[in-house]
């Protein structure tokens, strides 16, 4: 009896080891026949099965590490992130020959489940086809309506500005953390445009929505989040910072529900007085014509786009400012130099003035270029298969361009490694443009909001340069090191800013 035991002991033992094995031959077959790209298709680093090469890049500074693998594949190589192939562009002439001559090919954004089970598809950044280019239009119209990159809303920034400075000037040249006045400052102007008013620096939800855009768009680049977008049904059942991040994304929503229905209460549709009144009055009028994509859930997805671009980036690019004027205090004191030879104390600056302060305006160009604050842009798709650097991207493989590779490329520029204003001046002292400054990327999909930024930064680049000289506290040195994410953010720190 014992023996007849251990013989069926033995055959299921065999059993079970035979079905293991078959199991893990299936999976390794299958992950082979689903990911398998045709000859054609960019080299990359080895891909595990299942996880590909997500482990083959340092996701807390994924642009570096993507830079640094083009040093070994080339310009255009792959990368398997899970279950999904993404082909990274490096360079200005690759990303020329990709987001330019083929545009219309990269025009849209990949489907990520993370990003789809928040937005659905909908807003102006991450949706596609019919949706993106109403919505675009519909954008640009409106907020250029409401003065969007246009002269008339200057006096809007300055008065943003002179909140800003009273709040920095009541520190009287103590230490101090400028991260949420900054945001809050440059959120107030999208704010003004979007919801028709501003927010108070004192409004504790408000502060606590501009803290979380932070830690949102760093979540939104981690490993958790290429988890999330290779294996979503298992992630949306497990804790992490995905969950977190899905928190914080619900809770802005909730926060733009808030402020349309207050527009509800008060809205007069021959008046509009901002974008939500706008769309308002554009689902009003859209209501039941075919191919309409203008709905309520939509005017919140697009109204958290366009304030979740409108806050961070530009904010994040005067942070950045600050540390480079306190690192180098001799660039600051010749910035000053200027606007108080062509402006002086007794006006404020104005985009007029941008003409003539070259070296002023050379420094808000490099201050973009080092802090390279969308390193990775934000991803594409191939629409069809396309052929770029002599690789073929087959259609629905995500294209990534790496801007990092252009923005610190040794052929574009004399000293790519350090603060250089002198980059973007030619021998006179003039102010030079540089084919290789694409902090905004390029293409169909090019920021939407670039003008409104550009006259951002100037004008509270330059307001605060005339107003304050900005200065570490005593013994501290500056730190040049970031927070990865969509977003390259400085570590928190203080500065002094002394009243001139």
């Amino acid at each position: 009896m014992d023996s007849v035991l251990s013989v069926i002991g033995s055959y299921v033992d065999w059993d079970v080891k035979s079905l293991l094995i078959f199991m893990v031959i299936f999976i390794l077959t299958a992950d082979y026949i689903k990911n398998r790209q045709p000859a054609s298709f960019p080299p990359g680093p080895w891909a595990f099965p299942v996880v590909g090469s997500m482990f083959s890049v340092d996701h807390s500074r994924t642009h570096e590490s993507m830079t640094k693998l083009a040093a070994t594949y080339g310009d255009v190589y792959s990368l398997r992130m899970g279950q999904r192939w993404v082909v990274v562009l490096n360079r200005l002439e690759v990303l020329k020959e990709a987001l330019i001559n083929q545009g219309d090919s990269l025009a849209d954004r990949p489907t990520l489940p993370l990003l789809q089970d928040v937005g659905h598809g909908l807003g102006v950044v991450f949706s596609n086809g019919t949706i993106w280019k109403q919505q675009r239009r519909f954008a640009l119209s409106t907020l250029r309506y409401f003065g969007f990159g246009k002269k008339s809303l200057e006096p809007v920034i300055l008065e943003e500005f002179t909140y800003c400075a009273k709040h920095f000037s009541s520190f009287e040249g103590k230490p101090f953390n400028p991260h949420l006045t900054v945001n809050n400052a440059v959120s107030n102007i999208i704010c003004h445009l979007v919801f028709g008013h501003r927010f108070e620096y004192s409004d504790e939800r408000f502060r606590k929505l501009i803290k979380w855009f932070e830690l949102g768009l760093q979540i939104e680049s981690s490993i958790w989040s290429q988890f999330y977008n290779s294996f979503p049904l298992l992630m949306r059942c497990l804790p992490g910072p995905h969950q977190t991040l899905l928190h914080i994304w619900n809770s802005l929503k909730d926060f733009i529900r808030v402020q349309i229905n207050e527009h509800k209460q008060n809205w007069d549709p021959s008046d509009p007085r901002d974008y939500i009144d706008c769309y308002l009055k554009e689902i009003q009028m859209s209501n039941g014509q075919p191919g309409n994509t203008f709905d309520e859930e939509n005017l919140v997805i697009c109204a958290w786009d366009l304030f979740v671009a409108g806050s961070e980036t530009t904010s994040t690019t005067l942070r950045w400012g600050f540390l480079y004027m306190a690192k180098h205090p001799e660039i600051q004191a010749k910035v000053q130099a200027e606007i108080d030879h062509v402006i002086g104390q007794s006006r404020q600056p104005s985009m007029d003035d941008r003409a003539n302060l070259p070296y002023t305006d050379a420094v808000i160009h490099e201050i973009q270029r080092m802090g390279n604050i969308v390193p990775l842009s934000l991803p594409h798709v191939a629409k069809k298969d396309i052929h770029v650097g002599g690789y073929t991207i087959p259609k629905g493989v995500a294209v990534i361009p790496n801007l990092t590779s252009v923005l610190f490329d040794k052929n574009e520029w004399e000293t790519p490694f350090t603060f250089n204003p002198g980059h973007f001046l030619n021998e006179e002292g003039k102010f030079v443009k540089r084919a290789a400054f694409v902090p905004f990327s390029a293409g169909k999909r090019l920021c939407l909001g670039e003008n409104l930024a550009k006259m951002e930064l100037f004008l509270f680049f330059t307001s605060f340069m005339q107003r304050f000289t900005i200065s570490m506290p005593a013994g501290v040195k500056p730190v040049m090191d970031y927070h990865f994410g969509v977003t390259l953010a400085p570590h928190q720190y203080e500065i002094c800013a002394t009243v001139r």
